[in-house]
């Protein structure tokens, strides 16, 4: 077959208009048939027609208490010096709560008000007309609306419909959604990988995503990248589902045929969208046995492929369900950082999200396609639409959030250098009820998201080479005239990661610039790569004579990776890191790595859980199991710097 190319890069709002256009001529721009579903499996369904109540409810007039139906008129005059009796079954009759009223009576005196005698009650107060009963028809009359059609169901409504007298329910069909996955580099995710293959976990998120939005999902069974193979799995898949989703296969590499194979069984409307990520999404309509199925290439980097069924997967099947598109709580932010974009592309920025003092931040986390956890973490996305170059920082921002918006009032915000154990800190503080949201931005970049007022606090551990003292010069550099709290947290060993059993022979810093050897190092800004640049100074070496020196990576655990990996020999990074993939290592310098905290927040309530978890044995023992930790000064204030 030959190559396919992107018919076009159409922008978001004219490949919207294309999909629906060509959906309401098929039909399909409108809820799917109706069906009737019992009531104990109507959860979470969306009514096809107005519900009216069959019954009422209460059936008659009922007693709201246990006591003793009566009429009222004969107790007004009762009370401590003349108390009024009542015969028994002809002025007065026993009721439990819930039963109903004799129609002679208007109201109940409850059982503790009651004196009761061998042939009587004896009251000494009065008892109000119409008191601890519940009249016919006070919750439900027959007849009335119960639910319009298009409400979801929700769990109290249950009680409401069952009370009415609704046995089944007449609701949309749920919309099914196929899901096919293609790649010759896929597999299941039961499988260990081999080098070069992926496990498929795309499914796992597309179908999840349609199950949350009332469809109903089937994943398929991985499809190579074969375009006879591809064009009879779509085939098959569009004969009993209502949208087919292909995932993988839809750029304009040698092996990607899903616009050829969806061309020759349909139509493609669009090529290529101009967002980001999921520039390379397909739209368009199978012809399947007179059916028209549309069917969505979506792009195989995991972040693209979440997106895209937020941006048109969700839409579609809430039409089809007869419910408005979700339309997410939005809040105003002010950005963190500067960012940049392509000017031709809408781009969705993931940030997380918290209130720092008066202000709320977004903190941009990773743009990559591939990053799914920028996902996971992310509080929201902000939309930055084409035509901007990007956003500079302390950018006002519309943030259309992931989370119920009551947690970013209970967001700890850190921005700073990465350590494993800030993972550690963020396990426990949901037992407190609030929560930590970070960023790895490196310690200087920590420093002044500080000065700007972005966060709540950082991690550091920036080398003065001078004095060989941690951090203290930097914070008085950085935050000139601010009252900082440098809080002791942990010590940890920094050194070179190396393969297991180190089999390039790496015995230091000096073999770095073998020409055998491949490095990967730490951003600009990281306290690692500031250690680094100390030690190959003391050592006069020449940071271009390293291979590699210039390739930079933002975690210790990356760093890991990409020497668990193979791609490079060794990186600079904590001793954890190593252990925690297996990985030999050398041991170079002990750094210490604290918390700079502005004193405003150290002393807030807000700050209070993080000093609380500080203290705790178990956070601790939790750290030393770490290789490479010790905590001499965990949670002492070691200086108060400014005014």
């Amino acid at each position: 077959m030959k190559r396919g190319i992107y018919l076009h890069d159409v922008p978001l709002p004219e490949a919207h208009r294309r999909f629906q256009e060509v959906l309401e001529q098929a039909g399909l721009w409108g809820p799917l048939e109706a069906e009737s579903v019992p009531l104990d499996r109507a959860l979470g369904r969306v009514t096809s027609e107005p519900v009216w109540a069959r019954l009422s409810s209460p059936a008659a007039t009922s007693a709201a208490m246990d006591g003793y139906a009566i009429r009222t008129t004969a107790t007004q005059q009762a009370s401590d010096r003349s108390p009024v009796e009542l015969e028994l079954e002809r002025e007065a009759v026993y009721v439990d709560t819930g039963d109903p009223l004799p129609l002679w009576a208007d109201g109940v005196a409850p059982i503790e008000v009651v004196e009761v005698l061998p042939k009587h009650i004896r009251l000494r107060s009065p008892i109000p007309p119409w008191t601890n009963l519940r009249p016919v028809a006070e919750d439900i009359a027959a007849g009335d609306l119960v639910f319009p059609s298009g409400h979801r169901v929700r769990p109290v409504d249950l009680g409401a419909l069952g009370s009415s007298g609704t046995a089944s329910l007449r609701v949309w069909r749920r919309p099914r959604v196929a899901i096919l996955p293609t790649g010759d580099e896929l597999v299941p995710i039961d499988q260990v990988p081999r080098p070069g293959e992926i496990l498929e976990s795309n499914s796992l998120v597309l179908a999840a995503q349609v199950e949350a939005w009332g469809g109903v999902a089937t994943c398929l069974p991985i499809v190579r990248d074969e375009y006879a193979a591809l064009r009879q799995a779509v085939l098959q898949a569009s004969l009993d589902h209502d949208l087919v989703l292909v995932n993988a296969g839809s750029s304009a590499g040698s092996e990607d045929f899903t616009a050829q194979v969806v061309e020759s069984v349909g139509q493609v409307l669009v090529h290529g969208v101009a967002v980001r990520p999921g520039h390379p999404v397909i739209l368009g309509m199978l012809e399947a046995k007179a059916r028209r199925i549309p069917v969505i290439g979506v792009p195989g980097f995991p972040v693209s492929a979440a997106l895209t069924g937020e941006i048109f997967v969700e839409p579609l099947l809430a039409r089809w369900l007869g419910v408005i598109p979700h339309d997410p709580p939005r809040l105003a932010a002010t950005l963190t950082r500067k960012v940049h974009s392509s000017a031709g592309d809408d781009e969705y920025l993931r940030v997380a999200v918290g209130r720092v003092g008066d202000r709320i931040v977004a903190a941009p986390l990773s743009r990559g396609a591939g990053v799914i956890t920028s996902l996971v973490r992310a509080d929201g996305i902000v939309l930055i639409p084409a035509g901007t170059q990007g956003l500079d920082a302390g950018a006002p921002v519309d943030v259309r959030l992931y989370l119920d918006p009551a947690w970013v009032e209970r967001t700890i915000v850190a921005l700073g250098s990465h350590d494993l154990t800030l993972d550690l800190i963020a396990e426990r503080l949901p037992a407190h009820g609030c929560r930590l949201t970070s960023a790895n931005v490196g310690s200087l970049g920590g420093l002044i998201a500080l000065s700007r007022g972005e966060a709540h606090f950082g991690g550091c551990h920036l080398l003065d080479t001078e004095t060989g003292e941690y951090n203290l010069s930097f914070v008085r550099q950085y935050l000139p005239g601010r009252r900082i709290v440098l809080l002791g947290f942990v010590r940890r060993t920094q050194g070179l990661l190396v393969a297991s059993g180190n089999p390039k022979g790496i015995r230091g810093l000096s073999d770095l610039t073998r020409s055998d050897l491949a490095f990967v190092n730490r951003q600009r800004g990281a306290g690692t790569r500031v250690l680094l640049d100390h030690l190959l100074a003391r050592d006069d070496i020449e940071p271009s004579s390293i291979r590699g020196y210039s390739q930079e990576t933002y975690t210790h655990l990356t760093v890991a990776a990409a020497v668990a990996a193979g791609q490079v020999d060794c990186g600079m990074g904590i001793e954890a890191a190593a252990a925690q993939y297996g990985l030999g290592f050398l041991p170079i310098a002990e750094e210490r790595y604290d918390l700079v905290v502005p004193e405003e927040h150290y002393r807030s309530p807000v700050f209070q859980p993080v000093l609380d978890v500080l203290a705790d044995a178990g956070l601790q023992r939790a750290i030393l199991a770490l290789a490479g930790y010790r905590l001499p000064e965990i949670g002492q204030v070691l200086h108060v710097v400014g005014p």
